[in-house]
């Protein structure tokens, strides 16, 4: 295999999904997504991904972990996945088909 293609499938594997929810369909309005991404994923690498997947201008890119909260199940003590999401912001002109419509 390519060394581009191995880059390409990196990159498709930096975002997992598109998180909808109230709050990031606010974000479309500002021009603004929400994705959740690979915990080890840098700033660049989603910046590298968005770019590279969407064929759009990435203005900027905020970065947030959430870790997984320590749960009870009939009685099993467990612990929901630490996850990380990306807000990222376009340049104006720029959009993404993502969301409850699309």
């Amino acid at each position: 295999m390519s060394k581009e293609k191995q880059i390409a499938l990196h990159l498709y594997d930096v975002i997992k999904r598109p998180l909808v929810t109230e709050k990031s369909q606010m974000g479309l309005q500002s021009n603004q997504y929400t994705f959740e991404v690979l915990p080890a994923a840098t700033k660049a690498d989603i910046k590298t991904a968005v770019e590279t997947m969407f064929n759009v201008s990435v203005e900027s890119v905020n970065t947030m972990n959430k870790f997984g909260k320590n749960k009870v199940f009939k009685g099993r003590k467990g612990q929901r996945q630490d996850t990380k999401k990306a807000i990222v912001r376009l340049k104006s002109g720029d959009s993404i088909a993502v969301g409850l419509g699309a």
